[in-house]
């Protein structure tokens, strides 16, 4: 709990900094005085006035925003001799630039947090793939359980190496949201030969990019073999004979595939009737042997399942993912475009109804990943903070008043028209910006405690 409160302040605070010192740094380089530069809301923990600038800084009670203030007539009166220091009285280009640069510092905090991964290297999964979903686009392509992603590519686009997992998760995950084919060279566990297929996935309803969506494309997991874990004193594993390190080959004459494979079959034996004895094909030392297992029926919150007592399965097999230095920064680069695209094309999918709101996640979510990525390492930490400093950066460049997005409409219209948008209609727009963000975030928080709940 004190690591996710504590990842959860330390990425907001870290993200709500590096968004205000983009406007605070163009609005200095414009000539623009700022007054005032706070981390954070309420009371005041900490303040200080620099004696050459006159700007006060000040760090906040509440860390889940901050501000820039600027000097404005439209906010206070301003002597005659710092009119020229004054934001309104700055051209155009430089307003916009002020207001651009917020959202901008993050997607370029995006970049280099990628790039540092990059650098260092990250420990995934090998791009090896577990036994797919039943009637999945993967089962009808073919893909049985075991296969090494080799290289992969829009169709019509060269091919490019896999480099984990994780790299074929993103891949698919892009090709699904984007209504986009992909091209796959991959191996199978006896053959080292290349074989070719295309995954289509039109026919599928992918209107939330969860772990539903990863079923229905049939690859939710890397491959791990079915092997025998801890068992359980006096459990049905041990009763059968069964040991750690065993490799499981066939139950009742089922190839089982991987570990995933003997979990489902496990848990489904138990599900409609005393489960039978079960005839097990098994590798220990490198010869086989068949062993008799009876699982047992036991209650599960609400459902009824087998279980043998015992683990099954061990971590997948890893590779340990690192760039050189130019590489580093053509990939975070890359990726920073990617996930930005692919942000905006799903707020998109979301306002036209071709995706749920349910994808939409608030506080409550962010703070759960923020732990979870913290309790896993640096490397993973910096992952999430990149993704959420892109999600801010794209959020804030939406053309919705209130947010810095809508002022760039402003100023949009004002370069347009030749005349700036009226305080009449500043007020009213604001205060439909202001209703909508209300309603995202009742949305994201509703959400958060259905996820939190369920």
């Amino acid at each position: 709990m004190l690591l996710t409160l504590g990842a959860f302040l330390l990425a907001i605070a870290l993200l709500v900094a590096v968004h205000e010192w983009g406007h605070f740094a163009m609005a200095r380089a414009c000539g623009v005085k700022v007054l005032k530069f706070s981390i954070g809301f309420g009371p005041r923990l900490v303040a200080w006035t620099s004696k050459r600038s006159g700007t006060v800084y000040q760090i906040g009670l509440l860390p889940l925003g901050g501000f820039v203030k600027m000097l404005d007539e439209r906010e206070e009166p301003v002597a005659a001799d710092q009119l020229p220091f004054a934001f309104n009285r700055k051209p155009l280009r430089s307003r916009a630039a002020v207001v651009a640069a917020g959202p901008l510092a993050n997607l370029f905090l995006a970049v280099i947090l990628y790039a540092c991964v990059n650098w260092m290297g990250v420990s995934e999964p090998q791009a090896l793939v577990a036994k797919p979903e039943a009637a999945s686009v993967a089962e009808k392509a073919g893909f049985t359980g075991g296969e090494r992603i080799v290289q992969i590519g829009f169709s019509g686009d060269s091919l490019e190496p896999v480099a984990s997992f994780e790299d074929f998760r993103w891949w698919l995950t892009r090709a699904a949201l984007g209504s986009k084919s992909l091209q796959l060279q991959y191996q199978t566990a006896d053959d080292a030969e290349l074989r070719e297929v295309q995954l289509s996935f039109d026919q599928l309803d992918l209107t939330n990019a969860d772990a539903t969506m990863f079923r229905a494309i049939g690859f939710v997991s890397p491959y791990v073999p079915a092997w025998i874990g801890a068992l359980t004193q006096g459990g049905a594993a041990e009763a059968a004979g069964l040991k750690p390190d065993d490799l499981v080959l066939q139950v009742d004459g089922m190839r089982i595939a991987d570990a995933a494979q003997l979990r489902a079959s496990i848990r489904s034996s138990g599900a409609h009737a005393v489960p039978q004895p079960q005839q097990w094909r098994i590798e220990r030392g490198g010869a086989q042997r068949t062993l008799t297992v009876t699982p047992r029926q036991e209650q599960e919150a609400a459902q009824t399942i087998g279980r043998v007592g015992a683990s099954i399965g061990r971590a997948p097999a890893m590779v340990k993912v690192r760039y050189g230095p130019w590489a580093g920064i053509q990939k975070a680069g890359s990726k920073t475009w990617e996930v930005s695209a692919l942000t905006l094309r799903m707020m998109g999918q979301i306002v036209i109804g071709q995706a749920s709101v349910r994808n939409l996640s608030g506080p409550i979510t962010i703070a759960d990943y923020a732990g979870r990525s913290a309790a896993m390492g640096l490397e993973q930490f910096m992952v999430f903070l990149a993704l959420i400093s892109i999600s801010l950066g794209v959020l804030n460049l939406l053309p919705l008043p209130i947010l810095d997005g809508g002022h760039l409409m402003y100023y949009c219209w004002e370069g347009v028209t030749g005349n700036a948008v009226s305080e009449t209609w500043l007020s009213r727009l604001q205060r439909v910006g202001l209703a909508l963000l209300l309603v995202m975030m009742s949305i994201a928080i509703f959400n958060d405690l259905s996820r939190l709940l369920s």
